[in-house]
């Protein structure tokens, strides 16, 4: 079939923003009980609102939690596994008040737990019939006398009965600002658990400890790992009790056993086996008693499934897949996991170990796209700025051209390209399907997505380059991912665009403001100016900018924040934010756009009532995409094939 000539940006494609908002359903926290398998599952045409979803194992799919509630918690507001399944019993955070719930087979739902609490991280002592769980206290009162909110480790007395009186629950493990991962020995008398302390992220440094527990109280505290730039995560007890954890003290998050005395290293590979600690209660790992463990592993957002065996012998599974989440097993020799490859949506999979067979058990995306229209990402690696002592330095993207099968454009045309830049700023992107990114190479953009230099999957090495330069070696990379595009002739260097949300957002304000490389830029719920963030922050990030930016200085915070520094920021800026945002404020996104409108500089702004820290409702996913569209084809001189409602642009000719 002959395709047709037309401008880059004005192609028409079957990737409508309404398709990409169908696509917005996700998988998470995936979990196994008794054979039956359970995750929590996004619904953007239900509000956001999040539910649990059970597997028979006769593989029936129903909803299990109720429809009143949305299971999600806020701790750290950034949440996590929100639910505990123990055989006919599921509790559950409901978003709305975040307290616990107990659900015994069909009854209604009966609060656990009283208000002013917010809890996470779930799992079943059956020794001594208690919940344990990460608490965040978020009572008036706590908040005076500590500071902050308290977070504690605690354990929850497991209902008996119909009716259940409201407990906070007692608390076992406290002192330290942040917990995760309160695990359980096989006969119930000992406990794991990781505890970091401000300034410090997880990923900076965390604190593996353990205790003799009794169900009420725990003695005998012992730490495991305590190390200056060493990051312990997800503790996981054996059947013999070896305890295992993932540690980086070599560069790479790797496993180790502790076996009472001493730690080994359970297998050593130039790969990541964890991941930064944003969520909490996830599983990259699980433990085949007697066999090994079965393992995903990372190196620049491609993963892979690894079993090792007891003498460490590594054996990478073969499968169609680059990224992998919440590694569970139902038996010793069969897993299931939750997968995404380059090409189908994510999807539920099982795998038999011995084999290495795998089928797909569910997929709740079905895209009805052919792939002629999907554009494969590239690995592309490219010259940087130099390391303070000189040396060179590369880094690394994901880059993707434009591709349809019914269009082209002319000879003489060179497409145009929005950087994309992942949030955290300690996160990674991956070459796994993004909806996203085909909504614009499928209208004729490319696309190139950075792991800038502080981004994970590339060991510790490269995430602690961003210590004390974000806004300066994420920019650096951004601009320099341009130019290695424009000098290998893939694109049109006048017409590049910068994106990103949170963390993603201010690096793209900050390459605006601080670079003159980009023409036009969208900024999703980004950080403005780094002093207000940290005085309004919530707990989890609020000594974050002392290790991405430095110590608190009203100066050093100003001279890195894009809000005071529009001199040079003439390229046209849309704005897009969540009003209830308690991550990254509105009012960052307020003030950076009255700075721009008082400047004469044109910009756009729309704020989504009821949006938390991204969009979740389908109706926002739909106009925040068409609204980017249109700001390019005004800001571009094009016009998209799409019928999309005019967005009002400022200080535009």
């Amino acid at each position: 079939m002959n395709s047709t000539a037309a401008p880059y940006g004005t192609w028409t494609s079957p990737i409508s923003a309404e398709s990409l908002a169908a696509a917005a359903i996700e998988m998470s926290d995936l979990r196994v009980d008794g054979g039956q398998i359970y995750w929590r599952e996004s619904r953007p045409a239900e509000r956001g609102r999040q539910v649990i979803v059970q597997m028979c194992s006769d593989g029936e799919v129903t909803e299990h939690s109720p429809a009143e509630h949305s299971v999600r918690s806020r701790v750290h507001e950034y949440g996590g596994n929100s639910y505990l399944q123990v055989g006919v019993d599921l509790f559950f955070v409901s978003f709305a008040d975040q307290r616990l719930y107990w659900q015994h087979g069909q009854r209604a739902p009966i609060a656990l737990t009283p208000d002013g609490f917010q809890y996470i991280d779930f799992s079943f002592d059956p020794n001594h019939q208690v919940i344990l769980a990460i608490r965040e206290d978020h009572r008036p009162q706590t908040v005076a006398e500590n500071s902050e909110e308290r977070n504690e480790i605690v354990a929850i007395a497991y209902p008996d009965g119909e009716a259940a009186q409201p407990n906070a629950g007692i608390v076992l493990v406290s002192g330290d600002d942040f917990y995760a991962y309160p695990r359980l020995s096989a006969d119930g008398k000992r406990l794991a658990w990781i505890a970091w302390n401000h300034p410090d992220m997880p990923w900076d440094r965390s604190i593996l400890q353990v205790a003799d527990f009794n169900g009420s109280g725990v003695s005998n505290l012992r730490a495991i790992v305590d190390q200056t730039k060493q990051s312990a995560n997800e503790p996981r007890w054996a059947a013999n009790g070896s305890l295992y954890f993932v540690n980086d003290p070599d560069n790479w998050w790797n496993l180790y056993r502790w076996d009472g005395e001493r730690t080994t290293e359970v297998a050593r590979m130039p790969r990541e086996m964890g991941g930064p600690l944003w969520t909490l209660g996830g599983a990259t790992y699980a433990l085949r008693d007697g066999l090994g463990a079965l393992v995903r592993s990372s190196y620049n957002g491609v993963d892979q499934l690894d079993l090792i065996d007891s003498s460490g012998s590594v054996r990478t599974l073969d499968l169609p897949f680059v990224e992998f989440e919440e590694v569970q097993l139902l038996d010793a020799n069969t897993a299931v996991a939750l997968a995404s490859a380059a090409d189908p949506p994510q999807a539920l999979i099982r795998i038999d170990l011995l084999s290495g067979a795998w089928r797909t058990l569910h997929q709740p995306v079905s895209l009805g796209i052919a792939p002629t229209y999907l554009s494969r990402a590239l690995a592309i690696e490219f010259p940087t700025q130099p390391a303070p002592d000189g040396s060179a330095r590369t880094a690394h993207a994901w880059y993707c051209s434009p591709t349809n099968p019914d269009f082209h454009a002319s000879e003489q045309e060179l497409p145009p390209l929005i950087v994309t830049i992942h949030g955290g700023p300690t996160s990674a992107t991956g070459p796994h399907l993004h909806m996203r990114t085909q909504f614009w190479t499928s209208r004729g953009f490319a696309v190139v997505d950075v792991n800038y230099g502080g981004s994970t999957g590339l060991g510790r090495t490269y995430r602690e380059r961003l210590l004390g330069q974000w806004g300066i070696v994420d920019v650096q990379d951004a601009v320099a991912a341009v130019d290695y595009l424009v000098a290998e002739g893939r694109v049109d260097g006048e017409r590049a665009a910068i994106r990103g949300g949170s963390a993603g957002g201010y690096t793209a304000l900050a390459a605006l403001a601080f670079s003159d490389r980009f023409k036009a830029g969208a900024n999703l719920y980004g950080v403005a100016d780094i002093s207000s963030l940290a005085a309004s922050c919530h707990k989890f990030e609020r000594h974050y900018v002392v290790s991405v930016v430095g110590p608190a200085s009203e100066a050093l915070y100003r001279e890195r924040s894009p809000l005071h520094h529009l001199d040079g920021f003439d390229a046209p800026l849309i704005t897009l934010q969540g009003s209830e945002d308690k991550v990254v404020p509105p009012q960052q996104s307020r003030m950076i756009v009255a700075a721009l409108e008082a400047k004469g500089v044109a910009n756009a702004y729309i704020e989504f009532d009821g949006e938390q820290h991204g969009f979740r409702q389908a109706p926002n996913i739909i106009r925040a995409q068409q609204a980017e569209l249109y700001f390019y084809g005004q800001i571009f001189g094009f016009q998209p094939a799409d019928r999309i409602e005019p967005v009002a642009i400022r200080n535009w000719p």
